[in-house]
């Protein structure tokens, strides 16, 4: 299929695993129907790094042709929508999300972003959240942060314990107390200074 595009987006579309590239296929076959779900695909989470390089490959190749060749273009936007699409429906890992969210922002797709803020909580552990809000991007720390602080301070509390993930779990405890009146975590953030003066 990718084939005809010739260079480095062939080359990744060749190296995809079968079943990836089958995952593809049907999902592209699904966004040409009168029904563009990708939900009901199925979907293996060891094809998240694939399908992230072949949508990066995609969106370089996008806009290496978007001035000189128009109808190449759309319809390498068309796969990588699709492409982007099945990984905002699947994926679970904390690269992927980044990638999804800062390509949002350059198209300044603010649903999609919206879209994506609200996969956090429901299909990301709080760890790999923690990890999200380590970013370098800014809206993608932001988005992480308001995903953290929506967890019951039990799972916040339990992140404690972790050295990597303690800090980022403790300002989402003090933004529970303050944004949210939670006199709990208060007491919480409260008896962890006291630690920190001993």
């Amino acid at each position: 299929m990718l084939e005809d595009f010739g260079g480095y987006l062939a080359t990744v579309w060749s190296e995809l695993h079968p079943s990836t590239r089958g995952l593809m296929e049907r999902a592209l076959q699904a966004s040409n129907s009168t029904s563009s779900q990708t939900r009901n695909i199925p979907y293996d989470p060891r094809a998240d790094l694939e399908l992230s390089r072949l949508l990066a490959a995609l969106d370089d190749r996008v806009s290496e042709t978007a001035t000189t060749q128009r109808e190449e273009s759309e319809r390498l936007q068309h796969v990588a929508n699709t492409c982007a699409a099945v990984l905002q429906d699947k994926t679970q890992s904390a690269e992927v999300f980044s990638q999804l969210v800062r390509r949002a922002e350059q198209q300044r797709d603010y649903r999609r972003i919206d879209a994506l803020a609200d996969t956090l909580v429901s299909r990301f552990a709080p760890t790999e959240i923690c990890e999200i809000a380590r970013s370098e991007d800014i809206v993608v720390r932001a988005l992480a942060n308001e995903a953290l602080i929506q967890f019951p301070i039990g799972v916040l509390v339990g992140l404690l314990s972790d050295p990597v993930d303690s800090e980022i779990a403790r300002e989402a405890l003090r933004r529970q107390a303050v944004e949210y009146g939670l006199e709990e975590a208060r007491q919480i953030v409260n008896a962890l200074d006291q630690v920190d003066d001993l």
